[in-house]
C-alpha cells in the first residue's frame, strides 16, 4: 500500500503519461502555433503600418500601446483554443479512466476523489501552460524587433488566460464526470460556453443585472485582463467556479455512492459556491496593470476624486443600445467606479434602442447629484464627466502633468521570421515531440496497467 505522498506522486505521473499519450493534447499544441502566429503577424503588421517608417506617438499613445495593438489580438488565439480545443483534452483525461475501467481500480485506494481530481487538474493546467508557449515565443520575437515590453500588463494578460484555462478544465471535468459518454460531455461543455455568450448578448441589449452577470463570463473576464484590468471580484468568482467544477467532478466519479446522495452533495456544493460568489461580488479592489492606464483616470484626477467623500448618483437617460451610453460607460463610468465605490448609476429608457425616444425632452440628459446639488449634461466624454463632478464638489480640476501622459511606443518593423517560426518550426517541433514520446508513453501506460 502506497503512502499518501507516494500515491499522490504516482497519480500525478499516471495522469501526465495519459496527457502525453492523448492525441487531443498534441492537436492542441499543433494548432496553437498557427493560431497565435496568424494573430501576431497581423497585429505587428498593423502596428507597423500605423507607426510609419518615421512615425511618432505624440498625442496618440493609446494607438501605440503594445498591450492594445499587439498582445490583446495575439493572446486572443488562446481564448479560441480554450473554448474549442482544451475541453476535449480535459474530457479525454477525465472520461478515459471510466471507459478503460481504471477508475474502478483507483477507487479501491484510500485517496479521496477530490485529491485524484486535483491531480488531473494540475496535470491539465501544466499541459495548458505548455500550450501557451507560442505567445511566449511571440513576446521574444517582439523584443527582438526592438518592441517595448511592460511586464505588469503581460502578467495580467497571462493571468487572465490561465484563469480561463482553469475554468474550462473544471467545466469539462464536471461534464465528463456527470455524463456517461465523452461526446455527451463535449455537448454539455459547448452548451455552457454558448450560454455565457447568450448572457453577454442579453447584457448588451438589456443592461442592468444582466450586465453585472456578464462581467463574470469567461469572455468578459479575458477581455478585461487583456486590457490590463485585474479585478478582485472576478478572480474570486473564477476561482470559486473552478473549485465548484472540480468538486462536482469528484462527487460524480465516486461510482459506488448512490445517485441521490451525489445529487444532494452537488446541490449543497452549488449553494455554497453561489453564496461565496455573491459575497465576492462586493469586493471592489482592482488594479490597472496597463502602462497607458487605459482603465484609469490620470493620477491627479484620481487623487482629487478620492477627496470627495459624499455619495455620487448619476441618472442617465440613455437606452441600452445607444452608442452614447456605451461611450459613457467605457470612457468614464467604468473608471469612476474604481475610484468612487459609493457611485450609483441608473439608466432610464423606455426602449432598448432609443430610436423612438430621440424627440423626448429628457432623452440624452445625464443628471449628476452630489451632496444635494444637481447638474445636468449631455456630454459623454471623460473630460465632461470629471468637469461636472468637480463643479458639484466645488473643487478645482487638477492640471494635467505632462509626465503622466502616455506617449506610446511606435515600431515600424515588419514581423520578420514570424511566419517561418509559427507555421514551420513550431508544427515541426510538435510533430517530432509527438513521435518521440508516443512509444515511450504507450510503454509506460502498459506498465502502469500491469502494476495495478
Amino acid at each position: 500500500m502506497r503512502s499518501p505522498e507516494g500515491a499522490w506522486r504516482w497519480i500525478l505521473a499516471k495522469e501526465w503519461r495519459a496527457l502525453v499519450a492523448s492525441r487531443a493534447w498534441w492537436v492542441l499544441l499543433l494548432a496553437m502555433g498557427p493560431l497565435v502566429g496568424m494573430s501576431f503577424i497581423a497585429a505587428v503588421r498593423t502596428y507597423a503600418e500605423l507607426s510609419g517608417m518615421n512615425g511618432t506617438a505624440v498625442g496618440v499613445g493609446e494607438a501605440f500601446s503594445p498591450l492594445i495593438g499587439v498582445w490583446a489580438p495575439t493572446f486572443s488565439a488562446c481564448e479560441i483554443a480554450a473554448a474549442f480545443m482544451l475541453p476535449f483534452v480535459a474530457i479525454r483525461i477525465v472520461a478515459g479512466d471510466r471507459r478503460s475501467g481504471a477508475l474502478k481500480l483507483e477507487l479501491q485506494h484510500s485517496m479521496s476523489s477530490m485529491a485524484r481530481m486535483t491531480a488531473k487538474a494540475v496535470v491539465l493546467l501544466a499541459g495548458w501552460t505548455i500550450a501557451l508557449l507560442p505567445p511566449v515565443v511571440a513576446i521574444m520575437m517582439w523584443r527582438s524587433y526592438g518592441g517595448s515590453i511592460y511586464p505588469p500588463e503581460l502578467l495580467a494578460v497571462a493571468t487572465g488566460h490561465m484563469l480561463n484555462g482553469a475554468l474550462t478544465i473544471a467545466l469539462a471535468a464536471a461534464a465528463a464526470a456527470v455524463s456517461e459518454h465523452p461526446s455527451t460531455a463535449a455537448i454539455l461543455t459547448l452548451t455552457v460556453t454558448v450560454g455565457t455568450w447568450v448572457i453577454s448578448f442579453i447584457a448588451a441589449v438589456q443592461g442592468g443585472i444582466w450586465e453585472r452577470l456578464a462581467s463574470y463570463t469567461p469572455t468578459s473576464m479575458v477581455a478585461e485582463f487583456q486590457h490590463g484590468l485585474v479585478r478582485l471580484d472576478v478572480m474570486l468568482v473564477a476561482a470559486t467556479l473552478t473549485v465548484l467544477g472540480l468538486t462536482l467532478a469528484a462527487i460524480w466519479t465516486r461510482l459506488g455512492i448512490a445517485v441521490d446522495r451525489r445529487i444532494y452533495e452537488s446541490t449543497a456544493a452549488g449553494a455554497l459556491a453561489a453564496a461565496v460568489m455573491f459575497a465576492s461580488a462586493f469586493a471592489t479592489a482592482s488594479w490597472d496593470a496597463s502602462e497607458n492606464r487605459a482603465n484609469s483616470f490620470s493620477r491627479a484626477d484620481e487623487a482629487a476624486l478620492r477627496q470627495i467623500h459624499e455619495p455620487l448618483r448619476i441618472e442617465a437617460h440613455l437606452a441600452a443600445e445607444d452608442p452614447r451610453r456605451v461611450d459613457l460607460e467605457r470612457r468614464a463610468l467604468s473608471k469612476l467606479r474604481r475610484v468612487m465605490p459609493r457611485l450609483q448609476v441608473q439608466y432610464i429608457a423606455a426602449t432598448t434602442t432609443g430610436l423612438f425616444e430621440q424627440t423626448a425632452s429628457q432623452y440624452g440628459e445625464i443628471w449628476y447629484e452630489l451632496g444635494g446639488r444637481r447638474a445636468m449634461s449631455r456630454a459623454t466624454t471623460a473630460e465632461s464627466v470629471l468637469e461636472t463632478i468637480f463643479a458639484l464638489a466645488g473643487a478645482v480640476p487638477p492640471a494635467e502633468i505632462d509626465r503622466d501622459v502616455f506617449r506610446g511606443h511606435p515600431l515600424a518593423v515588419p514581423p520578420r521570421g514570424a511566419a517561418a517560426v509559427f507555421y514551420g518550426v513550431w508544427p515541426a517541433l510538435v510533430v517530432a515531440g509527438g513521435l518521440l514520446t508516443r512509444p515511450a508513453s504507450n510503454g509506460l501506460l502498459t506498465r502502469s496497467g500491469s502494476e495495478r
